[in-house]
């Protein structure tokens, strides 16, 4: 008997850009990768949204769900997530009214409250709250969900997205914290938390979401997904050397707040490290999912029972294609990636 739950199993994609390499490198490397992960019986492939990071090319996830979705054939496709703080509603559900409408039945809208970037490149963006102003994110997202919802009449005044309209796609809530998992129970929304972001408040965020967990018509049930960095190799060694660019960029960001390009392994691996930054570079390692197939095998079971969460997504910041695609292949070899149990009803 398998020591991992029955979870789905989908994948979390950034296009890292690496030293050496491109931002065009990295989106074909994630297309590609997308190819690859959907033969393997991965159920999902997420990218997200962040602007202005040197090392992470995907900052327009529509654009780069349209050309991964036009490279697969069943594998959903969607946004983990769209900053709504950096859009219009309107804006968005056009956009994946769209998508839905080209590819239907194959596409997820994840969004988040978070712009995703640094204060500077919010104001660029031209959808920052002005200090002193209240944060809308709730009237933004029931706004964004309202031009998914057929026309009450064929000649009412209102605003219509009309790709969109009528489109039953799932909008995911994106979070953090336990303030987006009660957000998500209250409105009856399939939820993502983001454990590679915050690993210490996953199960308290799930266990809220669940508690507060309200039947609507997008879902009848709880569902929630489970982001988490996983790297996988064929030894522990091997698996926590692949890490240490992962581990570099996130001291040097804690450091000095503008890392470059991801660092290669063996750059990583020739640097000097301080005692204190050996200390939290090993917190780091500590605090993801990495080693070989067997130590994946029991950490991916442990998160799992821990959580209680209905699917895997696994975000692998791991240097070179290859090596990647590897990764991700011990990782379904080492868990069940067919549908799971019935009664998980999110799409």
């Amino acid at each position: 008997m398998s020591d991992v739950p029955d979870v789905r199993l989908s994948v979390l994609d950034i296009s890292p850009v690496f030293e050496g390499s491109t931002a065009t490198d990295a989106l074909r490397e994630t297309i590609e990768l997308a190819r690859r992960v959907e033969e393997m019986g991965y159920y999902r492939f997420w990218v997200a949204e962040h602007h202005a990071m040197r090392n992470i090319a995907s900052c327009s996830p529509p654009v780069l769900i349209g050309r991964i979705a036009d490279a697969t054939t069943r594998m959903r496709v969607g946004a983990g997530g769209v900053m709504l703080a950096n859009h219009a509603p309107l804006v968005v559900a056009e956009q994946f009214g769209t998508l839905e409408a080209l590819h239907p039945g194959r596409i997820d809208l994840g969004v988040g409250r978070a712009p995703g970037t640094d204060p500077g490149t919010a104001r660029a963006l031209r959808r920052v709250v002005a200090p002193g102003e209240q944060d809308d994110f709730p009237q933004r997202l029931v706004e964004l969900m309202s031009y998914f919802e057929p026309a009450a009449s064929p000649d009412s005044a209102a605003v219509l997205a009309v790709p969109a309209q009528g489109a039953r796609m799932p909008t995911w809530l994106l979070g953090t914290s336990g303030y987006s998992a009660r957000m998500a129970g209250m409105l009856g929304l399939p939820f993502a938390f983001a454990h590679h972001l915050a690993p210490a408040g996953a199960a308290a965020a799930l266990d809220v979401y669940r508690t507060t967990f309200h039947p609507s018509p997008e879902l009848d049930r709880p569902y929630a997904i489970l982001a988490a960095m996983v790297i996988a190799a064929d030894s522990d060694e091997r698996a926590r050397w692949l890490a240490g660019p992962m581990a570099l960029t996130s001291l040097l960001h804690r450091t000095t707040g503008m890392p470059g390009l991801h660092p290669t392994p063996e750059q990583a691996a020739r640097r000097s490290y301080t005692a204190q930054e050996r200390r939290f570079i090993e917190e780091r390692l500590d605090n993801h999912l990495i080693g070989g197939p067997d130590t994946i095998r029991r950490r991916v079971g442990e998160l799992v029972r821990e959580t209680g969460a209905d699917e895997l997504m696994a975000l692998g910041l791991v240097h070179g294609l290859p090596e990647r695609v590897h990764s991700f292949r011990l990782l379904a070899d080492a868990v069940r990636v067919g549908e799971p149990a019935a009664e998980r009803t999110a799409r």
